[in-house]
């Protein structure tokens, strides 16, 4: 992650000062051709012990996409699905942003109050291991989260992971879907994919070198063209009063034109009270 997070230089510049004799421990989600560059030129004899080889997962799996436009209508989807609480009894689902999880838990409470908790970056350590310990122990049921926990946690028998969003790299949809399927466990994975994710949606299949099954809408879905507020652009105006520019340059031109007249009128009144004082002391 460090690696991923563009510290490369920073952490080669740490092992060269250590000493040459020592033991490196390197943990990664995955082993990537950075990583083991990293282990040839920094490890000497390496053991690589691997809780399960990479890409096994995918054939534990069921992967399956809707195409789905908007935030209501991926909310209206959400719920016919998850409606089936004994099918979706541990649920994850992956939002793009902080402020979406919010959204999103604050809709889904509001219709299944008691069974849905929420992790991001933005909430308390407490917090955090609460949502997961209870999600953990089966007393919620649904856990919104960011990918703050797409990677390196290991819940037992999830039995979904849905992205409502799409992630923003193929990497970060494998370690999303990999919370469930674990060990020999079946898992199903569920992809709410907008227009615009047209892209990456073609890049994660490139990387598993498989499809993405396109399911049809349930009929009782919903579709909403009313975007939400989150959703809406901002619109920058362009500062109309191009002259506020000169205004301030006059204004701080006539402020100074101003304090050099006042120091010039004091500098003379000076001058006349000193040529009296001489007058005066030239008579006496």
């Amino acid at each position: 992650e460090m690696l991923n997070l563009g510290f490369r230089h920073q952490l080669t510049m740490l092992l060269d000062l250590l000493p040459a004799k020592r033991q490196n421990l390197l943990f990664s989600a995955t082993m990537t051709d950075e990583v083991d560059e990293l282990i040839k030129t920094f490890f000497n004899a390496p053991e690589i012990i691997e809780a399960a080889p990479s890409g096994t997962s995918l054939e534990n799996i069921s992967q399956s996409g809707y195409h789905i436009p908007n935030f209501k209508s991926k909310l209206s989807l959400l719920k016919e699905l998850i409606s089936e609480k004994e099918v979706f009894h541990k649920v994850m689902i992956f939002t793009s942003t902080k402020k979406l999880a919010d959204i999103l838990y604050e809709a889904l409470n509001s219709f299944y109050e008691g069974e849905a908790g929420i992790i991001h970056s933005n909430k308390s350590q407490n917090q955090r291991f609460n949502s997961v310990n209870l999600f953990s122990a089966g007393e919620l049921r649904l856990l919104i989260a960011t990918d703050i926990i797409s990677r390196g946690i290991d819940i037992a028998e999830v039995s979904h992971v849905i992205n409502f969003d799409m992630p923003d790299n193929p990497e970060k949809y494998m370690h999303r879907i990999g919370r469930t399927g674990r060990a020999t466990v079946e898992g199903i994975a569920i992809s709410f994919i907008a227009p615009e994710d047209a892209q990456i949606y073609e890049e994660i299949e490139a990387l598993m070198d498989r499809q993405i099954n396109i399911a049809e809408l349930p009929g009782a879905v919903q579709l909403s063209e009313e975007l939400i507020p989150y959703e809406i652009p901002e619109v920058k105006m362009k500062n109309q009063l191009t002259k506020a520019p000169s205004i301030a340059k006059n204004l701080k031109g006539n402020v100074e034109k101003k304090q050099r007249s006042n120091t010039k009128k004091v500098i003379m009144r000076k001058a006349k009270i000193k040529a009296k004082r001489a007058k005066k002391m030239k008579k006496w």
